[in-house]
């Protein structure tokens, strides 16, 4: 429950998937089937650890864990086929309360940024799929940064190209990497929980927690 008076944040950024696209989940099905194709038992807590995380640090997890031999790229491939065409076929469906939040910030002229760990082709056509690119002043992602989340980077990047203090703006995330990279910035975060519940001394860091995005609209006026 937020009890808290509202405030009018600088600039809002939001992470992408997980947060304002129910991506997560077809992802992580995809994941296990295709590697079951290529011979390979992998894990959902292994897929977890890759949630918020760029290509780069993807591909560490899935090799730290499974070996050398770990056929990451053509796995990640035929993932990433799979994941457009259903997506061409049935659209990319926002998580609850999206367009609210939106709208209230519109409203009240806040600025809005997209920092996600998604390469900016696969970002930009799932954002346009999705019907919300042109919502986002800025949009920074995972290949247009050298270090990723947990990282401040990405988030510190949106904030210079919008002109705004970290201080004086709110980040939205679903992920533990997300929420670190957040409080790494000096950036106030919400979290809204999507598959993965953040470890407590992530938790420890977080501002404002909402059961979903349509509750969040009350932290602003």
């Amino acid at each position: 429950m937020i009890e808290s008076t509202p405030i009018h944040p600088a600039a809002v950024i939001f992470d992408m998937d997980g947060l304002m696209l129910d991506t997560e989940r077809p992802s992580l099905a995809h994941w296990i089937q295709v590697a079951q194709t290529f011979g390979w038992d992998i894990s959902k807590e292994v897929v977890f650890r890759t949630i918020g995380v760029n290509a780069a640090g993807t591909r560490d997890v899935f090799i730290n864990t499974y070996g050398t031999d770990f056929p990451y790229q053509d796995i990640r491939a035929e993932v990433s086929r799979r994941i457009k065409e259903e997506a061409e076929q049935e659209g990319i469906p926002h998580r609850p309360g999206l367009m609210l939040l939106l709208d209230h910030l519109a409203h009240l002229q806040i600025p809005c940024a997209v920092s996600t760990s998604t390469s900016r082709d696969a970002a930009l056509w799932k954002l346009c799929k999705a019907g919300i690119a042109d919502r986002f002043v800025v949009k920074v992602c995972g290949d247009e940064i050298a270090r990723g989340k947990p990282a401040p980077d990405i988030f510190l990047r949106a904030l210079e190209y919008l002109g705004k203090a970290p201080a004086d703006s709110i980040g939205f995330e679903d992920s533990p990497a997300g929420l670190q990279s957040l409080h790494a910035a000096g950036i106030r975060s919400v979290f809204i929980k999507d598959l993965v519940e953040p470890p407590s001394e992530v938790l420890a860091n977080v501002w404002r927690r909402c059961a979903d995005l349509a509750e969040a609209v009350r932290l602003f006026a």
